[in-house]
């Protein structure tokens, strides 16, 4: 799967303005919205499904970057965005590392084989510190839209693949 595939353009976020989890998971339900992505009357009922996801278990996976994600009809397909933060986002984590990178995925219920795509397309890239640190400087959605387009043109190595494995397995 590409990013292409899953990633709306013009829901991308940079910069994120919220310095709290939830206000920049608001931010990201709302783009998606605004992109026509998420249908309006889903958009609180999908950002409670987020919520209770993310306190169920924590999507940071490290290296200041969360990707939350949660099962819900307004999805018709797995769709994405991401937001960039300058100043870092407080994810409610005990170790109280900031995130700056937040993608969010939403996939509809009984989609299990494209929300693992979709998973491992982003850990894939993520293995990249290059592509990684990329994403933390971009300056515009156009900046990660570009970044996203050229990691699909990239052939992808298994090794890169096999190294979010953990997160894959805890967070499907």
């Amino acid at each position: 799967m590409r990013f292409v595939d899953f990633v709306s353009a013009d829901a991308i976020r940079v910069p994120l303005s919220a310095r709290e989890m939830e206000g920049a998971l608001r931010e990201l339900v709302e783009a998606l919205v605004r992109a026509g992505e998420i249908g309006e009357p889903f958009a609180e009922d999908l950002m409670a499904a987020i919520l209770k996801r993310e306190r169920a278990a924590s999507s940071r996976i490290g290296r200041s970057v969360a990707i939350p994600h949660a099962r819900h009809r307004a999805a018709p397909r797995v769709v994405g965005t991401l937001g960039v933060s300058r100043d870092g986002i407080d994810f409610e984590n005990r170790d109280g590392e900031a995130v700056q990178v937040v993608f969010l995925l939403v996939v509809p219920p009984g989609s299990a084989s494209g929300h693992l795509r979709a998973l491992e397309r982003i850990s894939r890239s993520l293995g990249d510190e290059e592509f990684e640190c990329s994403l933390r400087e971009s300056q515009s959605a156009d900046d990660v839209w570009r970044l996203l387009e050229e990691s699909d043109r990239e052939p992808q190595s298994c090794g890169a693949a096999h190294a979010a494995s953990p997160f894959l397995e805890s967070h499907a």
